[in-house]
């Protein structure tokens, strides 16, 4: 089985030159917006070869600020149709915690599979700075022998969203980064992201209650991203992606492109969530 969850979650992947936690989350909360979202997941395209006949679904997606990180909710509810199997649902929740900083990261994900549990995953990431010269090292409580050596510059997802905003904005066209997001067993992943022009996202929206206008009424830019596995000797990448992503940190539209097979996310309701209210430092 083709399983692209992981995909769905590295979609929406320097350090803040900022002083402590909360100058850092205040500088982070002027560029991302919180939100969630809810995306249409379907098939597209098959390939020669392909057994798959069909896929389709509901993306769940919320990130919001507390007073010390960025906290993420995903969830999906997923149906795969093949041409040679029974068709299966596969449900996930998968959610983060990241300090503002980008030193550190929680994650734990449950995966089912017709409503029968069949993967759970939990664990820490730092960069400490004591691995390898500058590195870090992620390990999984759930599996409890699971660990991987993080590359000095390794991002988190929320810290490199917030890069990828920042070069968009410079006129940057080329970006290349190792993230670690927790969302498999599989370690991190290189993504080289190539920005495109600047877009009106509203000109292919048409405008809904469901939909909040003000997030989506913000500069935008045609994103490509191909994903690789964290090796030096690998040219091949495992998918690639386009999307619309907003410089708030919304994404509205996206393709998912694997050798034999493409999805599609399709937003159909997004949500300003309100600002958390910290006190002083």
């Amino acid at each position: 089985m083709k399983d692209f969850l992981k995909t769905l979650l590295a979609c929406v992947l320097v350090v803040c030159p900022v002083n402590g936690a909360q100058a850092a989350g205040a500088a982070m909360s002027e560029v991302l917006a919180p939100h969630k979202a809810l995306y249409d997941v379907k098939l597209v395209a098959t390939r020669s070869g392909s057994q798959v006949i069909n896929i389709s679904g509901k993306m769940f997606y919320e990130w919001q600020p507390t007073c010390e990180a960025w906290v993420t909710d995903h969830r999906f509810n997923l149906f795969y149709e093949y041409a040679d199997s029974p068709g299966m649902t596969v449900t996930s929740d998968f959610s983060t915690y990241e300090p503002f900083d980008g030193k550190s990261f929680d994650f734990a994900s449950r995966r089912k599979r017709d409503g029968e549990l069949y993967e759970e995953l939990r664990g820490h990431a730092a960069m400490d700075g004591k691995e390898k010269k500058g590195g870090g090292v992620a390990r999984y409580s759930l599996p409890s022998d699971l660990s991987f050596d993080l590359k000095p510059g390794m991002y988190f997802p929320m810290k490199h969203t917030v890069e990828m905003v920042r070069r968009a904005k410079a006129g940057d066209k080329i970006f290349s980064a190792h993230i670690f997001d927790g969302s498999d067993e599989e370690g991190p992943v290189e993504i080289n992201t190539f920005i495109g022009k600047s877009v009106n996202p509203l000109k292919t929206i048409t405008p809904s209650d469901k939909l909040s206008m003000e997030l989506l009424n913000t500069p935008a830019w045609n994103i490509r991203m191909a994903v690789f596995p964290d090796a030096q000797d690998e040219d091949q990448s495992d998918y690639e992606m386009s999307m619309v992503f907003h410089e708030n940190g919304v994404i509205s539209d996206m393709l998912i492109e694997y050798e034999d097979f493409s999805v599609s996310q399709k937003l159909v309701a997004l949500e300003k969530l309100p600002a958390v209210k910290c006190p002083n430092p």
